[in-house]
């Protein structure tokens, strides 16, 4: 019988002894299993230290972004294998494509992200402050990645996207994972980092694998190092309760199981199109997976007038859904994860009936197709009906995690409301109403106890992702039951894994400290104009002083007529009295336009290849008729863009700092300014 190998310290390594038998899901058979005993777990976190750590984290944004698209693309070519080991995880076709390409698809999405950093091993957060009278001294706040490890334990059944979807996170942000999927699936999570170790794409300790019990390994986490786990809440308030947690102060972020909830708004009638798109989502998030989701449903809220009417639509819904072996085309619902998985939700299904009713479904049997009940994990969909929902306590406490959904009547969508806080907190709600004063008020009263809300209606059915659905650019989590953490949410998600530190220092110190100039910081003079250097021959800090021009009513006449921008401020026979101007005043935007006449290099073609755009402008004193204005011109930061096809112009973007400046050398406005820059042409001897 085949045992999982564990890949740690650079090599594939077996536990000691025969471990956990792991089974088919759909036929019951045993064949293969998991242990990490005797595996040095002190050795396997130094290593991931000492050896991942180093070598992310001399890597910048950008190569850590286009290290997760290679590493994206590698495991695309492997697709049909990756199926095929899933379907005796007892996954359909649609399950694992969740799985399976939704995992990859977040390894795109944060190598994607890399556009949003610097080319550094770091980045800025958030705006600098200015804490001198006399601007020379200020402050900013730099990320810096953790020198430690990022620990995932993972306890549900999603052993490609359990993994991907964190490991994109803190790969992008330069920190190594070591990664101990659900044990009852592992053999999938395994296929899957054998491909990636292969490929050769990441650096030695970035990446390393448990397939087995974690052991005593957060005994050996240190301050610098970050855990997450996916899982029970019990399981989670266990190991967030670890001393070396406690002690070393190690983040933990938790994303426990939830009794998420959905809401038929009272607007909704039968035969509506909000209607059918209810109960089309009910049903798919009782069936997708079997249930096993964290994010699933769990809680159906309706207008008590239409209890029935929903319980027998849903049915309906269930009753066409055909279960069975996931090999076969035409079942639509597989099994559990396992047969312990099976019993644990039989369990907690009989503590719910003890206040409520099944109205669909048998806990002792099930129609199936092509598969025999008697070997494979399956269980029948369970649909309840609690009608006391405010004095029952079990239906809001206790999470069958599998095909298993409760309906419960409210009177108003303030009952609704206070009925989805019943849950202590969960990972995603959802309402589908087409009537925007119920949605705010649902959205607004709720969002306290959820991590995500959905509102559903025709307008976005097309286009929406569903209930169940984490994206890589929203964040994961919720508060409470839910765990209190957050996973992915796009830079926020990356945030997790680095270190905040604020940097105090004159503008000049910050700029050379950051590669990003700091306004009023020292700039770099030279005879040669900004805009006649390639991208990489320009320097941060690299700074041009114009020429004066004296702004006149002429001009801001001319600017009115062309622009159509006759606001009165901008006219001369204006009374302005109980105004904020003294007379008439130059558009903000005709002193903008100015400005780029004084710093732009006209007349020759030269590497700047266009204007990409103004950041951040802002109009800051009046200018009146007869001001002298000249501009201050900086080269603030730069950022390389990767070419897109062959035949693209190899550019990067830089942006600038445009400071207006009066003859009383006071600011009367300052923006940020992009341009895209051509890098210099590759000769060829």
């Amino acid at each position: 019988m085949k045992k999982l190998g564990n890949y740690v310290t650079g090599h594939w390594i077996d536990g000691d002894g025969e471990g956990q038998l792991l089974y088919d899901a759909v036929t019951g058979h045993a064949f293969a299993s998991a242990t990490t005993r005797g595996l040095d777990f002190k050795t396997i976190t130094d290593y991931a230290r000492h050896t991942g750590g180093p070598a992310l984290r001399k890597m910048s944004f950008h190569e850590r972004g286009r290290m997760l698209k290679a590493l994206a693309l590698h495991l695309r070519n492997h697709l049909d294998v990756f199926y095929n080991i899933s379907y005796k995880t007892g996954a359909t076709k649609a399950d694992s494509w969740i799985d399976i390409e939704g995992g990859i698809g977040n390894l795109f999405t944060y190598a994607s992200l890399r556009r949003k950093f610097p080319d550094e091993h770091f980045c800025l957060d958030g705006e600098s402050n200015m804490i001198g009278k006399n601007n020379s001294f200020a402050a900013s706040h730099i990320l810096v990645p953790k020198e430690g490890v990022a620990v995932h334990i993972n306890a549900f059944n999603f052993p490609v996207w359990g993994m991907l979807e964190k490991i994109a996170v803190n790969l992008l942000a330069g920190m190594p994972a070591i990664v101990k999927p659900a044990t009852v699936t592992a053999y999938l999570t395994e296929a899957v980092v054998k491909e990636i170790i292969a490929s050769g794409i990441l650096p030695a300790g970035a990446l390393q694998l448990l397939c087995g019990s974690a052991g005593n390994l957060l005994d050996h986490v240190t301050t610098q190092d970050v855990v997450t786990f996916t899982g029970s809440a019990q399981t989670g308030r266990m190991l967030k309760a670890h001393p070396a947690i406690i002690n070393e102060s190690v983040p933990f972020n938790m994303e426990a199981d939830s009794l998420n909830c959905i809401v038929l708004g009272s607007d909704v009638e039968p035969a509506s199109a909000e209607w059918d798109l209810f109960i089309k989502e009910v049903r798919k998030e009782m069936t997708i997976k079997a249930g096993q989701k964290c994010t699933a449903i769990r809680r159906i809220f309706v207008p008590d007038n239409k209890i029935e009417a929903v319980w027998k639509a849903v049915a309906t819904a269930l009753q066409q859904t055909t279960i069975g072996n996931p090999l076969n085309e035409k079942v639509r619902m597989g099994s559990l994860a396992g047969q312990t998985q099976k019993q644990e939700v039989k369990e907690q299904v009989q503590k719910i009936l003890a206040g409520s009713q099944l109205v669909y479904g048998s806990l002792d049997s099930v129609e199936l197709l092509d598969a025999d009940a008697a070997k494979g994990a399956f269980l029948s969909p369970l649909l309840l009906v609690n009608e006391t929902p405010f004095t029952s306590e079990a239906v809001h406490n206790v999470e069958a995690f599998g095909p298993v959904s409760t309906i419960m009547p409210y009177k108003n969508i303030d009952d609704a409301i206070e009925l989805s806080k019943k849950g202590k907190g969960s990972l995603c709600s959802s309402i589908v109403t087409a009537n925007s004063t119920l949605a705010r008020q649902y959205v607004l009263g709720a969002a306290s106890h959820h991590g995500r809300i959905l509102v559903l209606n025709s307008d976005c059915a097309k286009e929406s992702t569903g209930h169940g659905s984490p994206l890589p650019l929203l964040v994961h989590g919720g508060p409470g039951r839910a765990g209190g953490g957050e996973e992915m949410g796009g830079l926020r998600g990356v945030k997790h894994y680095m270190q905040r530190t604020a940097v105090q220092a004159s503008p000049t110190m910050l700029t050379a400290i950051t590669n990003v100039y700091h306004q009023y910081g020292a700039g770099i003079t030279n005879s040669i104009h900004p805009f006649k250097k390639y991208f990489e021959a320009l320097q941060i800090g690299e700074q041009l002083v114009t020429d004066k021009r004296t702004i006149t009513t002429e001009d801001i006449n001319r600017f009115a007529d062309l622009s159509g921008d006759h606001f009165y401020a901008h006219l001369q026979e204006t009374d302005f009295n109980g105004t904020m101007f003294e007379r008439q005043v130059a558009h903000g935007y005709l002193i903008m336009s100015i400005a780029a006449g004084l710093f732009v290099d006209s007349y020759k073609k030269n590497p700047v290849l266009l204007n990409y755009g103004i950041d951040e402008l802002r109009f800051t004193k009046p200018v009146y008729p007869g001001a002298e204005i000249h501009i201050r011109f900086t080269c603030k930061e730069k950022l390389p863009q990767d070419p897109r096809e062959g035949t693209d112009i190899p550019k990067g973007i830089v942006k600038w700092m445009v400071e207006m400046i009066d003859e009383t050398n006071e600011i009367t406005g300052v923006a940020t300014i992009l341009t895209m820059v051509a890098r210099q042409p590759i000769t060829h001897s």
